[in-house]
């Protein structure tokens, strides 16, 4: 579906330049979108690689292991199916805390890990199981206690006290989360009853 959506924007896009005589515009607009995901990529990877091998090295020392623990409670209520220790939960873990912490990008490597492993365990079935669909759910409406990569951004702009957004962030972005959780629940009880 989305191939579709993209194909008739960039359809449109050359029928109105067309139409509206703007194709040096639409030209431009092409090179610059082109440089700028070059260099926003070479900055993402740069990101992944770096919190990639970050887990790896907290895997074999046992950070995960430990955050896992801190986070049992809460990954118990959100994940009954599965144990805090596990390495799914372990890598569940790590992202929830990469999205407390704020740092955008960095948590996306430790949300694919935890998403293959929740995939596996759901026996590779052609559908999203509660777990993977409450997973994303948190993943995408992620509470952020600093929002790091936020502040970061501020400061890039000039932003006097970038972390000065702090109550609002964890404001938004708990209400977010809790209100994400609610839809799923009740979104769940309404199709298993149908």
């Amino acid at each position: 579906m989305m191939n579709y959506i993209w194909a008739g924007m960039l359809v449109f896009s050359f029928i109105t330049a067309i139409f509206f005589g703007n194709m040096q515009s639409l030209s431009d607009s092409i090179t610059a979108a082109a440089e700028n995901a070059v260099t926003i990529i070479l900055e993402l990877v740069g990101i992944l690689m770096l919190w990639s091998g970050v887990m790896a090295v907290a895997e074999q020392a046992g950070l995960t292991q430990k955050i896992s623990a801190l986070l049992a409670p809460v990954l118990r209520r959100l994940f009954p199916d599965v144990p805090p220790e596990s390495e799914t939960g372990q890598a569940i873990s790590m992202n929830i805390t990469a999205n407390l912490l704020g740092l955008g990008n960095a948590s996306t490597p430790l949300g694919i890990e935890a998403m293959k492993r929740l995939y596996t365990e759901s026996g590779k079935r052609d559908y999203a199981t509660d777990n993977m669909i409450r997973f994303v759910v948190i993943n995408t409406a992620a509470l952020h206690v600093i929002p790091t990569t936020v502040a970061m951004f501020r400061q890039e702009f000039g932003a006097k006290v970038p972390m000065d957004i702090l109550p609002a962030a964890l404001l938004t972005s708990a209400a977010a989360l809790s209100a994400a959780l609610i839809m799923t629940s009740v979104l769940k009880r309404i199709f298993r009853e149908k």
